[in-house]
């Protein structure tokens, strides 16, 4: 296996709804692992047993996407200082990702033609985590 990047996000509560909200999009199989699965990961608190310790979204198309719940002992800082990126030139399927994730979320800008001439769109989810998209136009490769 040669060397993967896969986005780990963070959250307070909404690990869960949110994977299983990436996976309504993505498709793929969703892989949740509880902190009351592993004994070593138990904080003590009953109301982080159920709270992701981690979890793994793995698409059909290569997309990683992993996950946790951040136990409520411990700091959290919920982060605008990264963003996923989606990057492709299938305008059908990037659309879709994009409509999707779009569902209850707050638009930065919208999915428009971009001055180099590829389509681009920013968003914050329904999570709080920010996305921008990136469909190739003519001649270009989506990168």
């Amino acid at each position: 296996m040669g060397t993967i990047l896969n986005p780990y996000i963070s959250f307070r509560d909404t690990a869960r709804p949110a994977l299983e909200f990436y996976q309504s999009i993505f498709g793929g199989e969703l892989d949740l692992r509880p902190f009351a699965d592993f004994d070593f990961a138990k904080t003590g608190n009953p109301e982080d047993d159920n709270k992701i310790m981690h979890g793994h979204l793995r698409a059909p198309n290569g997309l990683n996407l992993m996950a946790a719940d951040t136990p409520a002992s411990m700091e959290w800082k919920g982060g605008t200082a990264i963003s996923v990126t989606l990057s492709g030139d299938d305008k059908d399927e990037m659309t879709t990702y994009w409509k999707k994730l779009s569902e209850g979320a707050t638009i930065g800008e919208e999915l428009a033609e971009a001055p180099w001439g590829d389509s681009f769109g920013m968003l914050t989810d329904k999570f709080g985590v920010d996305w921008m998209v990136n469909i190739a136009g003519p001649g270009n490769t989506g990168q």
